[in-house]
């Protein structure tokens, strides 16, 4: 039975000898004072200079935060808000809608007639909120879309969709004339 307690008495003085060689260690690493030979590195940022700037950067994080102060200035570069999907020569339009054909919504209109030219077909269209008709070919382009063929008894459009959720960034819209 004398056998099994050296062994134990053994290990639990081991034990505690590596304990307190662990906290000798880290109590001398705490009380070593700082070399005054060792000169900050250039560039390095002490805990003094550190506080003059924190108002300024906490005002700074406050104006982002409120979205006062947010731009983005992409430069010559792609702006990675915008969808890569979606055509870079068309105008965005920002507040009234523009007069004319650039200013009509594809779910606005009525097709009420389409007539074969020399050139092709044109189709004729009046918008619900307007009294005016107007005369579309294929290619023209719309507020919220573009006019991609005429036949003989309907019109195509592709109106963009604002959906991100979307597969694809357009859907297509058919107008047919409805006999009368």
């Amino acid at each position: 039975m004398r056998r099994n307690l050296k062994p134990a008495s053994l290990m639990a003085l081991l034990v505690v000898v590596a304990a307190w060689a662990a906290l000798a260690q880290g109590q001398g690493q705490q009380a070593a004072p700082a070399k005054p030979e060792e000169k900050p590195q250039e560039g390095a940022v002490s805990p003094q200079d550190d506080l003059g700037n924190i108002d300024e950067i906490l005002e700074g994080e406050e104006e982002v935060l409120s979205g006062g102060s947010f731009s983005y200035d992409p430069g010559n570069r792609r702006d990675p808000f915008k969808s890569l999907l979606a055509a870079p020569d068309r105008p965005e339009f920002r507040g009234p809608r523009p007069e004319g054909i650039p200013g009509l919504l594809i779910d606005e209109i009525d097709l009420t007639g389409i007539f074969r030219t020399s050139k092709g077909y044109v189709a004729q269209v009046v918008a619900a909120n307007q009294k005016k008709s107007y005369l579309l070919k294929e290619g023209d382009q719309l507020y919220d879309g573009d006019v991609v063929s005429i036949s003989k008894n309907e019109v195509v459009f592709k109106q963009i969709v604002q959906d991100p959720t979307a597969l694809k960034p357009f859907r297509e819209v058919v107008k047919s004339l409805s006999p009368s």
